[in-house]
Parts: C-alpha cells; structure tokens; sequence
C-alpha cells in the first residue's frame, strides 16, 4: 500500500518542490507581498517603538510608552466599542447573507449567475459614492425621511444620519457581499444527497440544517466571518461620513493620530496591536477549523 501510494503521488507530482517554472510564477505575487504587506507591517512595527518629536517628528529611539497608551481606558472603550460594532455586523451580515448566498448556491445555473451578479453590482460603483448615497437617503430632507412622511407613519422627520445605527448599516451595506460569496461558494460544493439522506432518515427541515447543510458549510462561514470582521473593525470612511465624527471607532483614532495629531508612533502602535488581534483571530479560526476537519 506505501508502495501505491508513492507511485501515486509520483504519478500526479503531488510532493514535488516546485521547480523553476513554478517560483517564476510565484514571483510576482511573493514580491507583491513584500512590497506591499511586509515592508508596511515592519515599518509600521519600527515606528511604535520610536517616540514623537517636539514638532511632530519622529526620534527613533526605542520605547513601550506607545503600547502602554493603547492600554489607557479611554481608547480600551474605543476598541471595544469597535469590537461591538464589528461583531454586530458580522452577525447581520451572516443572518441575512446566509439564506442569500444558500438562495443562490442551490438556484438553478441558469439564474445562477444573474443572481451572482446582482450581489456584484454595488463593486461597480465607487464605494465613497455608495457611502455618500446613503447620506442622501437618512438625512432629515432626505428619501427615506420623505418617503415616510408621504406615507404618514411619522409626522416629522426622523434623526437617522449622524446615529450609530447608521454606521452600522453602512457597514452592514458595505461587507454583506463580502460573507454572501465565500457562503455562496461552500453551498455550492454541498451535495444534495446527503440533505436527502438526512430527511430520509428522519431529520426534520431545522435537524437537518443544523446537522448537515451548517457543518459542510462552516468553511465558507468562517471565511465569512473572517472577510467580514476584521475590515468592519479596521474602517474609518464609513464611520466619518455616516457617523459625522460622533462615533469614534479605532480605525477613526488611528487616522487621527496620523492625519491631525501628528503622532505617528502612537497611531503606529494601534495599528500594530490590530494587525497582532487580527492574526490571532485567523489562527484560531484556522486552528478551530482544522480540529473539526480531523473530526
């Protein structure tokens, strides 16, 4: 059997390093990597430790006073602020994206992808514009407002704009495509036979939900999650335009400390103490994901 299984893998070249082809085609992505993700993380990591000049410069000395102001309470209730609003995005998100994206995994192919494509068209708008439009619809003279008004369900316009609800609805807006698809993608590759076999068996419609088409699915769930999480915890345009600057979220902190405060170490180290949270959270995922695989 040991003997099968290498004439195997030597057959379909499972196993093999790759050759020089295959790291000349890896090269541009690795050098984009480089470029872009590891030469950014580790300046940003340089400068937490470095201190702020007197005129707003930077002394590249080395430092923890940087990290030990993440931890003062006042931006502690900051982070877990922006933890809450994320976490309730995400769970929006997967609550109405969930039947969106098993809607369009088990349509028919011939829908299937006008249906894919109605997910995508927001992309094909400049996500400022999108986010402005919504500024146009919540403001007091704005559609939504007058709409109800028309309707007579409210006698007066209705303070929605400049809320934390609708921050979290343009997050929501903003993120949903991203949990819809890599569900979709799991539904997708769920064989049908199974549900058959569950329901044959006896399982009600919820047993076999949360028995069968779950489980199979949590790939694309946890992807989901993952896609959806860690940009709603990081994201400041959507904050600044429907939040107004009355809700302040990290990633408003963070582009304040750069922007206005002209404290690039301190700002550097919340960035570095988000990029550590969001690396944990993936290898918990991962590692949560590979325990029930060996399940």
């Amino acid at each position: 059997m040991p003997q099968a299984a290498t004439v195997a893998s030597a057959t379909t070249g499972q196993g093999k390093p790759p050759g020089r082809t295959g790291w000349l085609l890896l090269a541009p992505l690795v050098a984009w990597a480089l470029a872009f993700v590891v030469a950014p993380a580790v300046i940003m990591l340089v400068y937490s430790f470095a201190s702020r000049g007197t005129l707003g410069g930077v002394v590249y000395d080395f430092t923890l006073d940087n990290y030990r102001s993440v931890g003062d309470p006042v931006y502690l209730q900051i982070v877990f602020r922006s933890i809450g609003y994320a976490a309730l995005t995400t769970a929006i998100c997967l609550l109405s994206g969930y039947p969106v994206a098993y809607l369009i995994g088990r349509a028919d192919e011939r829908w299937r992808n006008l249906l894919l494509m109605a997910v995508m068209v927001p992309f094909w708008t400049s996500f400022l514009i999108r986010t402005y439009a919504w500024v146009t619809i919540l403001k007091s003279e704005g559609l939504l407002n007058s709409l109800l008004i028309q309707l007579r369900f409210i006698a007066e316009p209705l303070e929605m704009l400049y809320t934390p609800g609708a921050v979290v609805l343009g997050l929501v807006y903003t993120f949903l495509p991203f949990m819809i698809l890599p569900i979709y993608t799991s539904v997708e590759k769920l064989e049908g036979a199974l549900i058959e076999a569950a329901l044959d068996l006896g399982a009600g419609p919820l047993r076999a939900f949360s028995r069968v088409i779950v489980p199979l699915t949590s790939p694309g769930i946890a992807a989901g999650v993952l896609l959806v999480f860690v940009p709603a915890l990081g994201i400041f345009a959507v904050n600044d335009i429907l939040g107004g600057g009355r809700v302040d979220m990290i990633g408003n902190i963070i582009e304040n400390q750069f922007k206005t405060a002209r404290n690039w170490p301190f700002g550097a180290a919340l960035g570095t103490s988000l990029l550590l949270s969001f690396a944990a959270i993936y290898f918990y995922v991962n590692r949560r994901q590979g325990a029930a695989a060996v399940r």
